[in-house]
């Protein structure tokens, strides 16, 4: 994997849209993103794309590679299942039989955005690929759902008129394959030191989130069905982390 230097420093904003006044609030879609992360020396470096100043959601906001669950997710084969663990904890708060759907968009995402692949033998190479994951199984893979940690939940708050239920997982950098190129949709997409993204546009979940993963990274937790996992709630201007 290779990438250049990131050049996106803070600067003037475009306005997050808001909801029509007297409109309903929006369901809130299936999404889900990878934090891929490396050490360089003494440094953690975490892998992100800003987002065009065109985009509906978060724009010109740096961000993980990700995006929303797509209804065929679910029927995609796989090369490795989720650990029982991991999988326990990310069904805990979505729907029956969701949880696998949600992993795989966040292989699928991340591939499409980075060219990136999460991925382990293919466990049936006879077979037609899956509509949409021609150049992901063209090179032998399936995606690997072992290989992500689920850390963190957070959903977009009502008054957006855009909104996704997202889940975010992690992931070591040698648990990768493939040179890093973005496909558009995230500009200036490279390896960000972490002590750095104080001074890049970063939405306050996608901030707290990162905290987070770095608390992780010094110090993994042990792995467990029962281990928690923090939803961070959008309150008063803030985030209120609730254990779930």
């Amino acid at each position: 994997m290779n990438g250049g230097s990131a050049s996106g420093k803070k600067s003037a904003l475009p306005p997050q849209p808001e909801r029509d006044a007297g409109a309903k609030a929006v369901r809130a879609w299936d999404a889900s993103t990878i934090i891929i992360w490396r050490k360089q020396g003494r440094r953690i470096e975490v892998l992100m794309g800003e987002r065009h100043r065109a985009h509906k959601f978060l724009p010109h906001r740096y961000v993980f590679p990700g995006g929303r669950v797509d209804p065929s997710d679910g029927r995609v084969r796989a090369g490795s299942e989720m650990e029982p663990a991991v999988a326990a904890q990310l069904s805990r708060t979505s729907r029956n039989g969701r949880a696998r759907s949600i992993a795989i968009a966040a292989i699928r995402e991340t591939f499409e955005e980075t060219g990136l692949i999460i991925g382990a033998n293919d466990p049936l190479p006879h077979r037609p690929p899956p509509q949409g994951w021609e150049a992901f199984f063209g090179q032998g893979y399936a995606p690997a759902l072992d290989r992500l940690d689920y850390i963190a939940r957070a959903i977009t708050p009502v008054f957006r008129p855009m909104r996704f239920d997202a889940r975010f997982f992690m992931v070591e950098a040698g648990e990768v394959v493939g040179d890093l190129r973005g496909s558009g949709e995230l500009e200036n997409l490279d390896w960000i030191p972490i002590k750095d993204t104080r001074d890049f546009e970063l939405a306050l979940v996608t901030r707290n989130v990162l905290s987070y993963a770095e608390s992780l990274i010094l110090e993994p937790p042990r792995q467990s069905a029962s281990r928690k996992i923090p939803y961070f709630k959008h309150f008063r201007g803030g985030h209120q982390k609730i254990l779930q």
